[in-house]
């Protein structure tokens, strides 16, 4: 029986669950490595990545047999085309489609895990959008010694996000590079999302007077990874924010339908960050008051003895809402109703200018001016 193999490394035939004649002769123990000299790989059981995996050939196809399909299997996937043809539900609305790269070191961080981080970030793209996120596709890059046991943890927990979410994982691709050049994984996420008729949120539609929502504390995710990372051992354990949030939009947008104009989830670059591009694209001014800003009394800490402003520290499970003024209480009460959303708050308003400006009014009547982060404060935490 002869199979298709895609050149690229995308996912080719056998069917989902059927071992191929290729596949027999590799549980007979005929297993190489490299092309113009094959070199007999010592173990057949092949626990760790080699090369190969990344060809697109026996070993590729072995990976997908063994990894990916056991975990993510869809008939999408399945049908190991180089993409997937999927049909718009009811035709209506209209298609949002994102893409995300996720590079995070240490790859496990107390509340989550690159594979976690990969598949929420993107779906927290599509909410963002008002759109409620259907498909993802996920293309891996991985490193020469990498054991398969950490592929296998990471992929199970992309499952574990994506069913969550309510999503399919639903195309993909497999890279292997040389050891040293990769430092373990990386995951590239696209996805595929669909906004109702109706719905118009875009950072670009924040007006005068609206009110200034965020849904919790800020931080949380960048100073996990950090104290991960480097072994700081805060005396209260913090866990990363790392969630998908398209539910939340959904119970915003439904308590208050019209009244959300703009969303935006502040992960790199922080709160400031995020306003500031909010502010330029919609020509407004935001102010903002730091007493009302929730944060968690590690993050707090971990910023004053690191020299953090926790306004630009990065997060990967928040949102922030530019609101009508009248339907600001009903919003943020159902932001409340909801398990990723009960500390959240109302932190400012809108101004009519300077366009572009965003400033914080502090506890003893001050006003200090946030600008966008420049450069990168903490790098490899999405």
């Amino acid at each position: 029986m002869q199979h298709i193999i895609a050149i690229d490394g995308a996912y080719s035939s056998p069917p989902c669950g059927e071992a191929g004649d290729e596949f027999k002769a590799m549980e007979m123990g005929f297993t190489f490595e490299g092309l113009s000299c094959p070199v007999p790989l010592p173990d057949a059981t092949l626990d760790r990545i080699v090369l190969g995996h990344g060809s697109g050939g026996r070993l590729s196809h072995d990976l997908i047999r063994r990894v990916f399909l056991p975990n993510l299997s869809n008939p999408s996937l399945c049908a190991l085309n180089d993409g997937a043809v999927l049909a718009l539900p009811d035709g209506d609305g209209r298609l949002v489609v994102c893409t995300d790269a996720h590079v995070v070191r240490p790859l496990f961080f107390p509340g989550g895990d690159i594979g976690r981080l990969a598949v929420c970030g993107t779906v927290n793209d599509l909410a963002m959008m008002g759109a409620r996120p259907l498909w993802l596709t996920a293309a891996f890059v991985l490193e020469e010694g990498l054991p398969i046991e950490t592929l296998q943890r990471v992929v199970r927990s992309m499952q574990a996000a994506a069913a969550e979410a309510g999503v399919q994982v639903v195309a993909g691709d497999t890279k292997v590079v040389e050891r040293g050049s990769a430092d373990g994984l990386f995951i590239t996420t696209a996805g595929v999302g669909w906004v109702p008729a109706g719905v118009e949120i875009s950072g670009a539609n924040a007006r005068a007077g609206d009110v200034v929502l965020i849904s919790g504390t800020l931080g949380d995710h960048g100073i996990a990874v950090l104290s991960e990372r480097e072994g700081l051992g805060f005396e209260t354990e913090l866990q990363s924010d790392v969630a998908p949030l398209h539910e939340l939009v959904k119970a915003m947008l439904t308590a208050a339908p019209g009244a959300v104009h703009a969303l935006r989830d502040p992960t790199r670059g922080g709160l400031a960050t995020t306003l500031n591009e909010i502010a330029r694209q919609s020509g407004v001014a935001i102010e903002i008051e730091e007493r009302a800003i929730p944060l968690h009394p590690a993050v707090q800490s971990a910023c004053e003895m690191l020299g953090f402003d926790p306004l630009y520290v990065a997060n990967e499970g928040k949102l922030v809402a530019c609101v009508a003024p009248e339907a600001a209480e009903i919003v943020l009460a159902a932001m409340r109703a909801h398990p990723y959303g009960r500390q959240a708050a109302a932190i400012g308003r809108v101004k009519e200018g300077p366009a572009g400006q965003v400033t914080l009014k502090t506890p003893i009547g001050g006003t200090r001016l946030l600008d966008m982060l420049a450069g990168e404060m903490l790098p490899r935490i999405c």
